[in-house]
């Protein structure tokens, strides 16, 4: 079997150039992520299917992992009317309303192919959060909602990805600009590692960008093998696939090259890249990061989940269960985007 690139990458547009199809091909990445800004990869049901077929195509594998963020909210990929409209996390106070939600998500995923959400968040909300998750925790039993999400995303053949390990919710800095510094204690911070203790065994996770000075001063998590392993790996105890948030985020320094080969070397199964231009996507590639054989293995528990085919036919009865219960409030009316920011910054670069 070809080796596989432990990466999810990006791509330029609506469907693959010649020169992705040709880098897609040789470097075989394990996905490739979908956006709905810059890159501009999503249109409709249509040019979505077809743009994922393109990527089969070029790494000549049906179980290539296709991820969006369909959080809700102002965190949505997949853009009505062609999609479901889905409220943000905050308004999901129910373990019905929960079902329902990562219900409709996963009939829109699956209609075009998409076979990864990075979704749920299960970040604990507190007075210092930065705006860049306000609206999108959960308010109350995180743990309790982020379960029933998790369960009915899988139960539908799509792979959720928890995030963003081991807690954001007391960092004030957004890690799209700057790296957070968190400086409680071990013991102050366990109300953030419980929703993440709670799915544990969920299949995939997404680390955060921030510095925990009570585990590791200098680094910030996703770099720092320290953290990974006595905190992810053994104080939450999770074992699924383990992601990097976007390394094209500015909260980790150095070229793409280095931020991958740090990232993998820390601990990380596979690197997230994020919404990023060819020349990034090549370093990625040209960057020699390997595939461990323990993410080989855990990998092969999100293959069999992207397998399930989900039954949507209640889709128009949950539809309009799930809006009569946010009384149709599914606006998105946000006083901060940060990839809108980053955007922005590269704009003017």
């Amino acid at each position: 079997m070809k080796a596989i690139l432990p990466a999810f990458l990006s791509c330029q547009g609506l469907r693959l150039s010649d020169e992705e199809k040709y880098l897609f091909a040789k470097y075989n990445p394990l996905g490739v992520c979908l956006f709905s800004k810059f890159c501009a990869n999503i249109k409709d049901k249509v040019q979505v299917k077809d743009l994922i077929n393109d990527i089969k195509q070029a790494t000549e594998r049906d179980d290539v992992l296709i991820a969006v963020d369909q959080e809700g909210g102002r965190v949505r990929r997949l853009l009505e009317p062609e999609f479901t409209p889905v409220t943000a996390q905050q308004n999901i106070t129910n373990e019905q309303m929960a079902r329902y939600h990562a219900y409709l998500v996963s009939s829109d995923l699956k209609s075009c192919g998409i076979n990864v959400n990075f979704a749920p968040v299960l970040d604990i909300m507190t007075d210092k959060t930065s705006d860049v998750l306000k609206g999108r925790c959960f308010s109350e039993q995180v743990a309790t909602l982020g379960k029933a999400m998790v369960d009915e995303y899988i139960k539908n053949g799509i792979c959720p990805c928890i995030k963003h390990l081991p807690g954001h919710g007391k960092a004030a800095t957004d890690p799209h600009l700057y790296l957070p510094i968190i400086e409680e204690s071990l013991e102050e911070l366990q109300t953030d590692f419980a929703p993440f203790k709670a799915l544990k065994d969920s299949p995939m996770g997404m680390v955060a960008h921030i510095v925990l000075t009570a585990v590791d001063k200098q680094n910030a998590i996703t770099v720092s093998p320290l953290a990974i392993q006595n905190i992810i790996r053994k104080e939450i105890g999770f074992n699924g696939l383990l992601v990097s948030d976007a390394i094209v985020m500015l909260a980790l320094k150095g070229s793409i090259s280095e931020k991958a080969k740090q990232t993998i070397n820390a601990g990380c199964d596979v690197v997230c890249l994020g919404n990023a231009d060819f020349k990034a996507n090549a370093e990625l590639c040209e960057s020699g990061i390997k595939m461990s054989d323990s993410a080989y293995e855990r990998l092969q528990k999100i293959l069999d989940i992207i397998k399930i085919n989900g039954d949507f036919s209640q889709y128009e009865n949950i539809k309009n269960k799930y809006c009569a219960n946010l009384k149709n409030d599914v606006t998105y009316d946000y006083n901060y985007d940060a990839t809108e920011v980053l955007n922005r910054l590269r704009k003017n670069k």
